[in-house]
């Protein structure tokens, strides 16, 4: 009997995976929080995208690809996910649905790619969630970052639909100290835009000298994005050196300055490129100095906290924070540094559609993290 209790204890322990997380309930300017353990256990987690059914998909880091129920049990790791480079910065990174998964069941995901001699670069691959949510196939890869480079660092990267159905992907400068992010007839430090099939997304910039996938040009590692839902342009969160993160706007054939201005230093102390502007190169809309190490990025819309609607939300790793930007139009009126309580490196923040913040924990016993209102607004 009791053998058998004890292998009933274990069963119910690993189906409810965030059982002995007692919620945490926190103060923010505009509400207070309370913070629940949904999934834990999950080694890196790094993207996080909602199925139709209430489900979850999220990715690790080292490179697997997992559902949560909506109780936050895990699944095993599903089938058919490729090969990654998880090292340094690299691995499995962000997922997102097909804008008409209901019918076709498409996912994307970007991942770091073993290209051979050691080398890795970031690639976007296509493929089909089975009917029993157990694996993929009829994989693609629809995009592959060139050049590719020996280096664990800066592979962006984030995916985001834009509103005519094509694929923005963000990808990093691989921390390349040259000017190759200047290098509009390359991947490396830029914004990306593709068909989801693959190819240049109708309605890129086609400059000439221009790769016919950039959109824009100029930056250092993006894992912040979101689409404003008003406006329908892709927000970014950047990293900058020491100093200097930003949120920018990129807009169709712009140039974001890196690593010709900015507004940190290089790691060592050393002056970037010549200083925080410079004609033809854009301006961030804001910048951190020092820096929070942004990674994860919201535009919140929903209805569980009012006080936060139509604020910017970014996950700080180095920092420990969730950022809330409050903004008029394009300009960021200030700032509100939340739930540097939890201790935690915040990986990525979505909005879920039951209207609450959902957060990636990024460690080796990740968690996610569901944010509700204290006065039980439901």
């Amino acid at each position: 009997m009791r053998r058998v209790v004890l292998c009933l204890a274990a069963g119910l322990a690993a189906a409810t995976p965030a059982l002995g997380q007692a919620p945490l309930r926190l103060a923010t300017e505009k509400a207070e929080v309370v913070v629940e353990t949904l999934a834990q256990g999950l080694s890196h987690p790094w993207g996080l995208a909602f199925l139709p059914d209430g489900r979850m998909l999220v990715t690790e880091r080292q490179g697997r690809l997992r559902i949560v129920s909506a109780e936050g049990q895990l699944s095993p790791p599903l089938s058919g996910v490729p090969a990654v480079a998880a090292r340094g910065q690299g691995g499995l990174l962000d997922v997102v649905l097909d804008p008409q998964f209901s019918a076709n069941r498409f996912i994307y995901f970007s991942y770091a790619e073993p290209r051979g001699g050691g080398q890795a670069a970031t690639s976007v691959a296509r493929a089909r969630l089975d009917e029993a949510g157990t694996g993929l196939d009829a994989l693609t890869v629809i995009f592959r970052q060139q050049p590719a480079y020996s280096g664990g660092n800066h592979f962006g990267s984030r995916l985001v639909f834009d509103r005519t159905g094509a694929l923005f992907v963000t990808v990093g400068d691989r921390f390349d100290l040259s000017e190759e992010a200047q290098n509009p007839n390359n991947h490396i430090g830029k914004i990306i835009r593709i068909a989801p099939e693959g190819g240049p997304a109708a309605g890129n910039p086609g400059l000439p000298g221009w790769a016919p996938e950039v959109w824009s040009i100029g930056h250092r590692n993006v894992q912040g994005a979101a689409l404003h839902p008003v406006t329908g342009e892709l927000w970014t969160a950047e990293h900058g050196a020491r100093g200097g993160d930003e949120i920018n706007i990129p807009r169709k054939g712009r140039n974001y300055g890196w690593p010709v201005i900015s507004y940190g230093v290089h790691y060592s102390g050393a002056k970037i490129g010549i200083g925080t502007r410079k004609e033809g190169m854009e301006q961030p809309i804001y910048y951190w100095d020092p820096s929070i190490a942004p990674s994860g990025m919201a535009l919140y819309t929903g209805d569980k906290f009012p006080g936060w609607r139509g604020s910017v939300l970014v996950g700080g790793l180095r920092s420990q924070i969730v950022a809330r930007l409050e903004l008029d139009g394009e300009r960021v009126l200030r700032e509100e540094r939340m739930l540097r309580e939890l201790g935690e490196r915040i990986r990525d923040v979505r909005q879920g559609p039951d209207g609450f913040v959902y957060l990636l924990t990024d460690s080796a016993e990740g968690r996610i993290l569901r944010l509700r209102p204290a006065d039980g607004r439901s």
